[in-house]
């Protein structure tokens, strides 16, 4: 048996920066309101034929690669984690192993949404422990900006979401106090469409409906959230799966050096850090420059704490995530 630990991080952000006064030009609203709200003050949006979903995941799968100073020859396998892949199928995780030029090795698409890094993070800590694999490329990515109504009658939503791709390499750890100590995964489907895109799809309306019915005022492929109840499920979630994680690993609150939570609200996080009265360097948030980037949003900010100093060796780090299915997740990470 072995751990998984990760070797090296990266991410990548469009360079196209839209702040909350650009999107108040086109749609009604403001920067006091989004960012009252959401915390939010900017987020970056893909510019159509300079990145995709893929690409963008590539990018970030190049840094994190360099970083765990391996080859890629030597990736194992490829987990790949999104809402937003560039083709209904194939996946993006096949994508990656053709434009990364790796060995014929296998390739699984991840759909759980906010908690989809963590998810896919899961599956390659148990391949890893078991001495299937030694090296997993992990990648987080979203392109949400091409499919959001980017109207005043989707600006609730709309004004959330930015798009990036944020990647780890997990490699084998036999140190057994070193590396992911244990991750927990939850679902509760009976609040899917609380957080849901419902169209095209093959159990609703498919692309052929869409057409044939030419509405304008059809809302059903454009991201749907009830706002409140999603925070109120979210706070509680958090806070289960985190003592969940700390009490199987027998630790503390006060043994967390770092909380690394999937960027949705400022609010939410706040919320959180609050409830278990960490303090400012114990919490990271970035969703102020990049909105809620979905299945990249912790690798995103896991790498950018990781750059920043703030994550070092022997660290306690929790990684904690909820989203739509409604899914939630945590890791525990001793560094």
């Amino acid at each position: 048996m072995y751990h998984s630990k990760i070797a090296g991080l990266g991410y990548y952000v469009p360079s196209n920066v839209v702040t909350n006064d650009d999107l108040s030009k086109i749609i009604d609203t403001n920067d006091e309101w989004i960012q009252e709200r959401t915390g939010i003050q900017e987020r970056r949006h893909v510019i159509r034929g300079e990145d995709t979903t893929t690409s963008m995941g590539v990018k970030a799968a190049e840094i994190a690669i360099e970083r765990a100073g391996v080859a890629k020859e030597d990736i194992d396998f490829v987990v790949f984690a999104t809402l937003s892949p560039d083709y209904y199928f194939p996946g993006p995780g096949v994508l990656v192993q053709r434009d990364l030029g790796l060995r014929t090795v296998g390739a699984l698409d991840v759909r759980n949404q906010c908690s989809g890094f963590i998810y896919a993070l899961s599956v390659a800590d148990q391949y890893i422990k078991t001495g299937m694999y030694k090296n997993i490329l992990v990648i987080g990515s979203e392109v949400h900006s091409t499919g959001l109504d980017m109207t005043s009658r989707g600006r609730s939503v709309s004004v959330i979401f930015g798009d990036g791709a944020g990647a780890a390499v997990l490699s084998r750890e036999e140190d057994l106090t070193k590396g992911i100590l244990s991750t927990h995964l939850h679902s509760e489907g009976q609040h899917a469409e609380e957080l849901a895109l419902i169209a095209p799809g093959m159990g609703a309306r498919w692309v052929t409906d869409i057409i044939a019915d030419n509405d304008p005022e059809d809302t059903s492929y454009f991201p749907h959230m009830n706002g409140q109840f999603v925070f109120k499920n979210a706070v509680v979630r958090f806070a289960e799966v985190i003592n969940e994680g700390l009490e199987a690993n027998d630790l503390k609150v006060s043994d967390i050096d770092m909380l690394i939570p999937h960027q949705a609200n400022l609010r939410i996080s706040q919320y959180i850090q609050k409830k278990f009265e960490l303090s400012d360097d114990q919490v990271f948030n970035n969703i102020q420059k990049y909105g809620n980037t979905t299945a990249a949003s912790i690798p995103i900010a896991l790498t950018e704490a990781w750059e920043n100093g703030k994550i070092k060796s022997g660290d306690t780090v929790v990684l904690a995530a909820f989203g739509s299915g409604f899914t939630w997740a945590s890791a525990i990470i001793k560094w």
